[in-house]
C-alpha cells in the first residue's frame, strides 16, 4: 500500500487511507439498525479523523491547506474501504457483513502501517506509523467484541463463568 512512495507520500496516502476509513465508518453507522453497533460505528469514525490528524501533524506537503476541509471533502472514489461497503450493501447490509468487513479492513490495516514504520528511519514520522497501528489494533478488538454481542457469543466478561471452568 505505502510502498515506492517515500516517507512523505507513506503519510500523505496514510491521511488519505484512514479519512477512507471515517467515510466507511460514517456510512456503515447510517445503515446500522442495532443502536449499540451504531454506536460502535460513529466512535470508530470519530477516532479515524483522530489519526488522520496525527499523520497530518506529520505531513510536510503543501496540498493539503486545511485539514477540516480535506476530511469534510467527498469520499475518494477509488477508496477500497467503500467500494467494499457498496458490494455489501450490493448483497444485503446487515450489521453481521459490516462488522466482518470492518475487521478484515481494521487486519490488513494494521499489518501496512506496522511494516510501513519498520521501513521509516525518521523516529518521529515512525512512532506515528505505530501510534496508528496500536489503535488501529484497538479497533479489531472493539469491533471483534462488537461482532460477538451481535451475534449472540459469549462475551469477554462472561469467559470465566461459560469457557473456563
Amino acid at each position: 500500500m505505502f510502498d515506492n512512495i517515500g516517507v512523505q507520500g507513506a503519510v500523505r496516502k496514510a491521511i488519505q487511507t484512514e479519512k477512507n476509513a471515517m467515510n466507511f465508518y460514517e456510512l456503515g453507522a447510517r445503515l446500522m439498525h442495532d443502536k449499540d453497533a451504531k454506536r460502535v460505528f460513529e466512535l470508530l469514525a470519530q477516532e479515524e479523523r483522530v489519526h488522520a490528524s496525527h499523520f497530518f501533524k506529520a505531513y510536510d506537503g503543501s496540498d493539503i491547506t486545511s485539514f477540516d476541509d480535506f476530511m469534510s471533502a467527498p469520499p475518494e472514489e477509488e477508496s477500497t474501504w467503500l467500494a467494499a461497503m457498496a458490494k455489501t450493501i450490493n448483497e444485503g447490509f446487515n450489521e453481521q457483513k459490516a462488522l466482518e468487513l470492518a475487521l478484515e479492513n481494521e487486519q490488513k490495516l494494521e499489518t501496512t502501517l506496522r511494516e510501513t514504520a519498520a521501513k521509516i528511519e525518521n523516529q518521529e514520522v515512525r512512532a506515528v506509523f505505530e501510534l496508528n497501528a496500536r489503535e488501529t489494533h484497538n479497533h479489531f478488538v472493539v469491533i471483534e467484541a462488537e461482532y460477538a454481542r451481535v451475534m449472540g457469543m459469549v462475551h469477554d466478561s462472561d469467559m470465566d463463568t461459560y469457557v473456563r471452568e
